[in-house]
């Protein structure tokens, strides 16, 4: 197992040169390109990840959770999972973090472990790929994109609910 990324590798390089492509030389350009890749995609990565960590370490987070924990309640989402609810759309290793103190605190067997893991894998780093991937193709206009976005979340975290609440599953 462990000699598969080497043989991919060679691989590649094998067919590259029966191809009679310049190996070497496309390698440092992709190099080169990805560099500047980063260079453009850093700044808004830094912007996005130095916000959840703003909004959490304020203690913003906690005021948000507390003012609509009654109504998601309500809806069959405790309180508990709300944190991931909160921080997933922003930060994916901020929302596995959380993700891991909830597994921690309740157990992978309980429902709420059960419905953080769901949610977790049932919704995306919303604006986080719109931050990255919009600055990086530098679209300018998000307005549409962003609700769809965050619909699609809703449904994700929706849907863990249902499927863990009413399917019993």
């Amino acid at each position: 197992m462990e000699y598969i990324t080497p043989a991919i590798i060679a691989l590649i390089i094998i067919v590259a040169l029966s191809r009679k492509k310049a190996v070497y030389s496309d390698f440092i350009d992709g190099a080169g390109n990805g560099f500047r890749l980063l260079a453009d995609i850093f700044p808004p990565l830094v912007a996005m990840l130095t916000a959840a960590a703003m909004l959490k370490a304020s203690g913003a987070l906690d005021i948000i959770i507390g003012l609509i924990s009654p109504f998601t309640e309500k809806l069959g989402l405790p309180s508990e999972v709300m944190p991931l609810v909160m921080i997933r759309p922003f930060s994916g290793s901020g929302a596995i973090g959380v993700l891991s103190g909830v597994l921690n605190n309740y157990g992978a067997d309980s429902f709420i472990g059960r419905l953080a893991s769901v949610i977790c894998g049932s919704t995306e780093t919303t604006f986080y790929c719109i931050a990255v991937y919009f600055a990086k193709t530098r679209v300018k206009y998000v307005k549409r994109a962003v609700p769809c976005a965050v619909i699609a979340d809703i449904a994700g975290i929706a849907a863990a609910v249902f499927a863990l609440r009413i399917l019993r599953l």
